[in-house]
């Protein structure tokens, strides 16, 4: 499977990878050296502990890379009257007879305790490429649907507080 990406999530995992590879990566190298100098490696805790920091950088680096490497690259804009990706929108759920607020992003940067959801999820999916004052059926399963009708768009335009997430 093909991670979907904007530009502006490469360019945050690439900055990303430079940072882990000239900062990260040379604190870890130092921190290992320093551990090995103390003596006894069989009961040296910081060693231990510096090897798998060591690791988990080296670690991230490959992820990061493979997710760039592997990635669709999806358009981040779209018509001013329609839902796009990192479009903050309003939607009224008439089942439950409320309204809430959410933000189209890509599957690295959801987070829904934030309001940020997923181009891949029912709702991303059911939405993406509408306009305001449409009613959309939204699937989430075979035997469960529920309609939603879309309020309003709001372009965004600053993205630089999204955080890729780790896994």
């Amino acid at each position: 499977m093909h991670n979907q990406l904007t530009k502006s999530d490469i360019q945050k995992m690439e900055a990303e990878i430079e940072h882990r590879k000239l900062v990260v990566r040379k604190e870890a190298i130092e921190a290992v050296k320093e551990a090995r100098a103390h003596g006894d490696l069989s009961e040296n805790f910081e060693y231990y502990a510096a090897k798998k920091y060591k690791n988990q950088n080296e670690s991230r680096i490959r992820y990061l890379e493979r997710m760039i490497k592997t990635a669709d690259v999806l358009e981040d804009t779209s018509a001013e009257d329609e839902v796009g990706m990192n479009n903050t929108v309003e939607l009224y759920f008439e089942e439950d007879d409320e309204v809430e607020t959410y933000r189209i992003v890509t599957t690295v940067r959801e987070n829904s305790l934030e309001g940020r959801i997923s181009v891949e999820s029912p709702i991303g999916k059911a939405i993406y490429g509408r306009k305001a004052g449409e009613r959309v059926k939204v699937k989430v399963n075979d035997s469960y649907e529920y309609y939603v009708v879309i309020r309003s768009i709001t372009k965004t335009i600053d993205d630089s507080e999204d955080k890729i997430r780790s896994f």
